[in-house]
């Protein structure tokens, strides 16, 4: 079962973009829906997809690949590959809307075991002009977060004040993954993992090797399984 705020729901956020985000919900997902829970998901914004040729995938149709779950949902959609806020600015579309989307994921979760928020970027990226970011909305439903974090250098830096940021706003962390273990890790992978730990305060809840993403659904919830953390309906134990 994995670990959720009171009304089953988890924000995904992480260090910054390219940490693997999209993965590791996929992850969760993957072994949730396995073991039967009634699973959904949130993309509040999306930017860098269009509908035209030479977009990227989008992140929700990723997570359906991997973990099979089809209920989805995107509030918004922003061609160019920049902050939700900036995004929305230069494309001349609305910004996104948190009350919309704190009204969605509340209707979710009445009838859902578990609500998965993903969010896009870093934890203090902005979503409007007003600076609305992910804590703002995690708050206002009462949610934890799980931090996903990158293995090399640098890591250590941005995990510490990611973590930083969810304590001052007393966002509940539910625990620190990394989202792509390079199979070539060097020593300070190797070494970034035992003071990852000391700044989750524990084991890790995660760690999902690279390449994840290219591998088919059975394939997929294996590693999951292996590589996520019992609180996250895996079976993975230590650091």
């Amino acid at each position: 079962m994995t670990e959720t705020g009171p009304r089953g729901i988890l924000f995904i956020t992480g260090t910054g973009t390219g940490v693997g985000k999209t993965i590791v919900t996929a992850a969760v997902a993957a072994l949730a829906a396995a073991a039967g829970q009634r699973t959904a998901v949130v993309k509040v914004a999306q930017t860098g997809v269009h509908d035209g040729p030479g977009s990227d995938t989008p992140d929700l149709a990723v997570i359906t690949r991997l973990s099979g779950v089809t209920d989805t949902h995107e509030l918004a959609r922003f061609p160019d590959p920049l902050s939700p806020e900036a995004a929305a600015r230069v494309s001349g579309l609305p910004p996104a809307d948190f009350g919309r989307a704190a009204a969605l994921i509340e209707r979710l979760a009445a009838s859902r075991d578990l609500v998965l928020v993903e969010g896009a970027g870093g934890l203090l990226v902005r979503y409007d002009p007003a600076g609305a970011t992910l804590p703002d909305l995690a708050a206002a439903l009462d949610a934890p977060a799980l931090v996903v974090v990158p293995a090399g250098l640098g890591t250590l830096n941005h995990t510490a004040l990611t973590l930083e940021a969810l304590r001052a706003r007393k966002i509940p962390a539910a625990g620190v993954v990394v989202g792509s273990w390079p199979g070539d890790a060097g020593l300070a992978e190797r070494e970034n993992l035992t003071d990852l730990q000391v700044l989750a305060g524990g084991p890790l809840a995660g760690l999902l090797p690279a390449g994840s993403s290219t591998l088919p659904g059975a394939d997929f919830r294996a590693v999951a399984r292996a590589g996520l953390a019992p609180a996250l309906g895996g079976g993975r134990t230590g650091g």
